[in-house]
């Protein structure tokens, strides 16, 4: 499989720090991981759990054990997360030429998450189950 996160050549480059406004909000019942990967995706990854941490703060301000939960997963930065930790399901990848399963150009949107819950959707499977 290949996850198709831009992340430039070096090693988490700095870049300027992207405004915290609507682009970068969770929507209402949006797991964390859907948004970790769609800022990723848009925003690159800068070797920290950025993006788990914003959608924390807005979403799950008490979750505080949630970076330490994706950590223990191997996800010590986001785009870790989808390389180490969580994979897509089966059902929502598409085939490349070879016939192997790869990430869709476009993802599908969240199908949520219950209330003050900090667990991804339905979309995501665990690479290490608990």
């Amino acid at each position: 499989m290949h996850l198709h996160i831009h992340v430039p050549a070096e090693a988490h480059p700095r870049r300027a720090e992207p405004p915290l406004d609507r682009q970068t909000t969770p929507d209402d019942g949006e797991c964390v991981l859907c948004f970790a990967f769609t800022m990723t995706r848009r925003f690159g990854c800068d070797g920290t759990l950025r993006w788990v941490r914003r959608w924390r703060d807005v979403q799950r301000p008490r979750a505080t054990a949630l970076e330490r939960q994706m950590e223990r997963r191997g996800g010590y930065c986001d785009c870790e997360i989808f390389l180490n930790a969580w994979d897509l399901l089966p059902d929502v990848m598409v085939r490349d030429l070879a016939g192997d399963l790869d990430w869709p150009p476009v993802m599908p949107g969240c199908v949520g998450v219950e209330p003050r819950s900090s667990r991804p959707c339905a979309l995501w499977e665990s690479r290490h189950p608990d």
